[in-house]
């Protein structure tokens, strides 16, 4: 199935629904991994904004992605909690790791491990708590020999 036939099967489920662009969003980047740009002006002339207001809650919410992910997407957490026990220390090694890899790294503010961080999530459904760039290099590890 193409975009433009995703795009209006998901448009025609939240057109009528108060504040759909967010619901929209999510669905457009759970459907195809991130918003493509050429969804943007299909997007706001269904929902009646203007392209620039697509762009800047597409723009403003870290969550959401302009390009297509990596293989797997790793997010360390950079909240206060975690910087307090080495989460920046942790967030510039996992920068560095993966520099040219197939892993986005994407930083995200609170992953709700607060007591034992910092912490680290893989693809929206593993968490890891008291990384360290040790532990997170065997992590990586483990991700990379996967199939």
């Amino acid at each position: 199935m193409e975009i433009p036939a995703i795009l209006a099967r998901i448009l025609d489920a939240h057109r009528d629904q108060p504040g759909a662009l967010l619901p929209v969003l999510h669905e457009v980047q759970e459907v195809f991994g991130f918003i493509p740009p050429e969804t943007v002006p299909a997007i706001a002339t269904a929902l009646n904004l203007s392209r620039a207001e697509v762009h800047g809650v597409i723009s403003y919410y870290h969550h959401f992605r302009q390009e297509p992910p990596g293989r797997h997407v790793v997010r360390v957490c950079c909240a206060e909690a975690c910087q307090a026990v080495g989460g920046e220390a942790l967030a510039e090694h996992a920068k560095a790791r993966l520099a040219g890899s197939d892993v986005t790294l994407a930083p995200v503010y609170c992953l709700g491990l607060c007591a034992c961080g910092p912490a680290v999530q893989v693809d929206e459904t593993q968490l890891h708590a008291a990384m360290t760039p040790t532990k997170f290099d065997a992590l990586m590890a483990r991700l990379e020999s996967e199939p």
